[in-house]
């Protein structure tokens, strides 16, 4: 017997005509489109903009995703910090090719990222840690992202333990644990969806050019469009 929720879920239906996307439309790179997005969906009220999904692969084959923070970006690419000994750490580790997805459902808009991910410089990481909340920087000590714990009680007792330790430090100098870092995603592929009516959405990709050989410079791009 199906699901008594199925055809409830088969009914979901939402008419996109928010607006659309056409060539004309389109910046001379892709992190310029992206910053003019990203400035309409901050200013649209979304509830945390820079919220995206990032997307690896195990060397197993199995991929995994989970919300990040995004904490900048710019021609090189997109930034985030996480605990590089994590199970997204690992996989990074191994298989640094990665997608970063932006789901702007109230503007019926997504950017989808490609690209490789690459370790941040300590400077870079240790800059950012210290204007962090002193909660999560604590938090950054207390948790070993992704190991399995015996329970809440561990994981409080973890914290106290580290807020102890660094009571008398000021926020700007408690130090950055071991294993905490960031990344950088240069971007090979990047799409920018828009809903139409009828399922008939926009998908203008950007491509880098295979003549883009700088790896820290933004490169030539070609831009194409995508059936949806």
């Amino acid at each position: 017997m199906a699901d008594a929720s199925a055809d409830d879920i088969r009914a979901l239906r939402h008419e996109y005509a928010a607006g659309g996307l056409v060539e004309a439309d389109l910046a001379p790179d892709p992190v310029t489109m992206f910053g003019r997005w990203f400035a309409e969906a901050r200013d649209s009220g979304i509830h945390e903009p820079n919220a995206m999904v990032v997307a690896t692969v195990a060397p197993s084959g199995q991929p995994s995703s989970r919300f990040v923070l995004l904490k900048g970006y710019g021609d090189d690419g997109f930034r985030f910090f996480t605990n590089t000994a994590s199970r997204k750490g690992e996989d990074l580790a191994a298989e640094p090719r990665c997608a970063l997805l932006f789901p702007w459902h109230p503007l019926e808009r997504q950017v989808r990222v490609e690209g490789v991910a690459t370790p941040l410089p300590p400077a870079d990481v240790a800059a950012y840690f210290a204007v962090r909340p002193r909660g999560s920087q604590l938090g950054a000590w207390a948790s070993h992202q992704s190991r399995v714990v015996t329970g809440r009680e561990e994981l409080a007792a973890s914290y106290d333990e580290v807020e102890a330790r660094f009571a008398d430090l000021p926020d700007d100098a408690v130090p950055v644990p071991e294993e905490w870092g960031g990344y950088l995603v240069r971007p090979e592929v990047v799409e920018f969806w828009q809903g139409r009516p009828g399922r008939m959405h926009d998908r203008l990709v950007y491509r880098r050019s295979a003549d883009s050989t700088d790896p820290g410079g933004p490169g030539g791009w070609t831009t194409e469009r995508l059936a949806p």
